[in-house]
């Protein structure tokens, strides 16, 4: 079943054109895929949703590098994000009874005890076939949503996501994910979610080491974003000086806080995107 959905998706790929001219800065470099570790493999027993799932020895995975619409699993007041079912089904149809293989870029286990790995499914002869994360980020059925302490081969997975957003596939058709403007006025309503937001830096500054990144003439109520001093040396290994980025458009990604105006706290590269 899941060459024949390969297939489709592959159908579905030819002839869209990914979008060129996004730099993407990435934390193991730029364009240097980083090396991941071989870990556990086994069958998977059940599909929690579209970023989780179980094998049958009982360990829960957690796709890392990607975050899926979020659906409420028993949380009392939670309102499922829209295409919350779908994404499961897709990640259903692609593991379910398969034997997969996980890949460690970092990080192995997060505070829930669940393995943040990169999910591949296994030929006959051990070796992996498809890469779970591109495929599902292909489909528009989930997102691209690195962490500071793993790494993964994210210019692929922004590739996957731009061609799918273009499309307007999966997620991609729902303004519910829509990439927002830095507007302040309007982008205060998105506190404590998670958003991609696409604008010109305006001005940067360093003030004692942290570095703040605005996108307005006000920084007590514009949209931006900061970097706080000990994360810096992140951007510093991936080639990048954040100040320098005055009149760039980006696209950051990230959780919005309100502290004066909007802001998204940036701990790692891989989630900026430079577009000019």
């Amino acid at each position: 079943m899941v060459n024949v959905l390969h297939k489709k998706i592959k159908g579905l790929s030819r002839g869209l054109a990914v979008m060129a001219g996004a730099i993407f800065i990435s934390g193991a470099g730029l364009g240097h895929p980083p090396e991941l570790a071989r870990g556990e493999t086994g069958k998977v027993s059940s599909v929690l949703d579209g970023d989780t799932l179980y094998l049958e020895g009982g360990l829960k995975v957690r796709l890392s590098g990607v975050q899926a619409p979020k659906l409420p699993l028993g949380r009392k007041g939670f309102k499922a994000w829209p295409m919350g079912n779908e994404s499961k089904s897709a990640l259903t149809v692609l593991t379910k009874g398969q034997k997969i293989g996980l890949y460690y870029g970092g990080e192995r286990r997060d505070r829930y005890d669940r393995a943040l790995a990169q999910v591949f499914t296994l030929k006959a002869d051990g070796k992996p076939d498809l890469w779970v994360q591109e495929e599902m980020v292909r489909l528009g059925m989930a997102r691209v949503y690195t962490w500071a302490d793993t790494s993964q081969d994210s210019g692929r997975l922004y590739a996957a996501e731009r061609e799918a957003r273009e499309a307007g596939r999966g997620i991609w058709s729902e303004a519910y994910y829509d990439v927002r403007s830095p507007a302040p006025n309007i982008l205060a309503q998105d506190v404590d979610s998670f958003q991609l937001i696409e604008g010109i830096i305006t001005s940067t500054a360093d003030v004692r080491g942290r570095v703040y990144l605005n996108f307005g003439s006000d920084y007590k109520t514009d949209f931006t974003i900061a970097i706080a001093k000990r994360d810096r040396k992140r951007f510093k290994r991936a080639g990048l000086d954040p100040v320098s980025l005055e009149g760039a458009r980006v696209r950051v990604r990230g959780w919005v806080e309100l502290m004066n105006g909007p802001m998204i706290w940036l701990d790692h590269p891989e989630r900026l995107e430079v577009l000019d």
